[in-house]
């Protein structure tokens, strides 16, 4: 088996075995690492890739998106946050802005931050 082929087994076990919230941690980990890709893509002009990158950003947004609980009232508020992000990531898109680029990263991160934080205090909690 080669190094790739490895990696992508383990890759693929981590996500088949994974929790509901740490699937969810992984998704904002994804949506990070491509909002990173896009705008170093975006510095050095690379249109196609930046592109690329955040049809990526926007898919994982999409997918919180389809799997909010409405049963809990801050669905409402993820929802309206949801929806922002994705009217920055298409203006971000048409611009090629990595401005905007830099602001979603940094709602990705504080969002990554915070469902670490409470995985973290739902585990004291067991």
């Amino acid at each position: 088996m080669t190094n790739k082929q490895g990696y992508a087994a383990y890759a693929n076990n981590r996500i088949m075995t994974a929790t509901p919230a740490e699937l969810t941690l992984m998704l904002y980990e994804g949506a990070i690492k491509f909002c990173n890709i896009a705008i170093d893509a975006v510095e050095k002009k690379d249109i196609a890739k930046a592109h690329n990158n955040i049809v990526k950003v926007e898919r994982i947004i999409e997918e919180f998106v389809a799997t909010l609980n409405h049963k809990y009232p801050v669905a409402k508020d993820f929802e309206s946050v949801y929806a922002y992000l994705s009217q920055r990531l298409v203006e971000a898109n048409l611009k090629k802005d990595r401005e905007i680029l830099e602001e979603i990263l940094g709602h990705l991160r504080t969002m990554r931050d915070t469902w670490k934080e409470v995985m973290r205090q739902a585990g004291a909690g067991r």
